[in-house]
């Protein structure tokens, strides 16, 4: 029987979660499955990866195909650099000493990449609030003088229509004594 090792689709519309599984290369795409090797949710940055790591470098070991999307997936967790170690010990290129020593380091290199990649992201998130909190601050102080100078005329008109009506009367007064003076 042809196995592969394929995503089949689960979640909601627009939010997919892949399950990792081993399947009959006959059998449909979110159809029977041999074994469940891991869970892969593209939703989140960096992509969520949950891989049985023995369970899946066995499945390859014994011939196991693996789609193009499954195996940028388990290059990513090293499941294909430990397969191309694995061969080297059988050619008798390498010993297993030799393929651990490796692999602990390329793991660990990685490792250092996606926390580095993490931490960017995170740093990036912290200074696009602080740039967006400054700048509604500054929203904030430039929509508050607007109001204060809106306001600062119409009391300063106040107080000249206040001045006018204290004004009017005494001229009126005035006018009043001139024309009974005639």
């Amino acid at each position: 029987m042809a196995t592969k090792i394929r995503l089949q689709r689960f979640g909601r519309k627009s939010r997919p979660i892949f399950h990792i599984v081993v399947a009959d290369s006959r059998s449909k795409r979110d159809g029977r499955k041999i074994e469940k090797l891991g869970v892969y949710n593209p939703n989140t940055n960096p992509a969520t990866i949950d891989l049985n790591f023995d369970s899946a470098l066995n499945w390859v070991m014994t011939g196991a195909q693996p789609t193009d999307t499954a195996r940028a997936i388990l290059s990513y967790k090293g499941v294909m650099m430990k397969k191309h170690l694995l061969e080297g010990v059988k050619k008798g290129a390498l010993t297993e000493e030799q393929v651990e020593e490796r692999f602990n380091a390329w793991l660990a290199e990685k490792e250092g990449k996606i926390s580095a990649k993490s931490e960017g992201l995170s740093k990036a998130a912290a200074e696009a609030k602080a740039a967006a909190l400054a700048a509604e601050a500054e929203v904030n102080k430039n929509r508050a003088e607007a109001l204060a100078a809106k306001a600062a005329p119409a009391v300063e008109e106040t107080e000249e229509a206040a001045e006018a009506t204290e004004e009017a009367p005494e001229a009126a007064a005035e006018e009043a004594t001139e024309e009974s003076a005639e």
